[in-house]
């Protein structure tokens, strides 16, 4: 690892004022992502601003019509929070399904949706709940969010603060993991409104990262039911294809993945 100046934050406005004075300074929050390529030399940031122990960033609270997830609440306290368990159980399964132990006790919801990791479990939740990503400048919609491959709407220096999501009628997810890595060959997660809209968005299978599927989107509109998946056409076109499996692979495996989780979701 290069020399590096390390920060532990007490506040957000603290974060932004050591972020200000760095020449080239990152953001921690589980480190997950940035301490590893740190210690591959693939980042060589001036300052290491931590923000894990910032208590605004940290917590669950329910709201009327949904809940919010502070930032640098990680994927265990996501996974076991009550609050999260009974208004968007499909939520708490996805965290529970995240790396290992280990990785599910430090690694952060911000973090995850900060890095936008094209195998990433969390980007496929907010893009399918229509979740709202709120920052110490703004409130950002899930749609206009994720820009491709680890990258997204945030500006320089932009911290994550919370996410807020809808509760919906129906919801669930399912992934067909990595074996070792855990990530997303493809992960698919499904919703359904209270008003009937559907959204489903898939991870690990796009060039681009996180995507909708609109036709699976239109089929479970007309009929929530898993078979109403079994006549969809899924382009291959755009789709990863690598060592784990080729794009048609992914593109059977968005299908089948949706399947699921629509039988999880009721």
């Amino acid at each position: 690892m290069y020399e590096t100046t390390y920060h532990r934050a007490s506040s957000v406005d603290d974060a932004v004022a050591l972020f200000g004075k760095g020449t080239e300074a990152k953001f921690l929050a589980g480190g997950q992502t940035l301490l590893p390529v740190m210690k591959q030399r693939l980042a060589a940031p001036s300052d290491v601003i931590d923000l894990s122990k910032v208590k605004e960033l940290i917590g669950i609270e329910p709201t009327g019509d949904g809940i919010v997830v502070r930032a640098a609440t990680t994927h265990y306290d996501v996974a076991t929070s009550n609050v999260v368990q009974k208004a968007i159980p499909a939520l708490a399964h996805l965290a529970s399904l995240i790396g290992d132990p280990a990785v599910r006790h430090r690694g952060t919801i911000g973090g995850s949706l900060a890095n936008n990791d094209p195998a990433a479990d969390y980007p496929a939740a907010v893009l399918a709940l229509g979740a709202t990503i709120k920052t110490n400048k703004r409130t950002i919609a899930a749609d206009d969010f994720f820009k491709g491959l680890f990258a997204t709407a945030l500006e320089d220096g932009e911290i994550i603060t919370a996410v807020s999501f809808p509760v919906q009628a129906k919801a669930g997810y399912a992934k067909f993991p990595n074996p070792a890595s855990r990530f997303a060959l493809t992960g698919v997660f499904v919703a359904r409104t209270p008003a009937g809209d559907v959204r489903v968005a898939a991870t690990g299978a796009s060039q681009s990262g996180v995507m909708r599927v609109g036709p699976i989107e239109a089929a479970l509109k007309a009929n929530w039911s898993a078979g109403a998946i079994d006549g969809v056409t899924i382009p291959s076109a755009g789709l990863l294809a690598d060592i784990h499996g080729s794009a048609a692979y992914r593109a059977n495996l968005i299908k089948v993945m949706a399947q699921r989780a629509v039988i999880t979701a009721g």
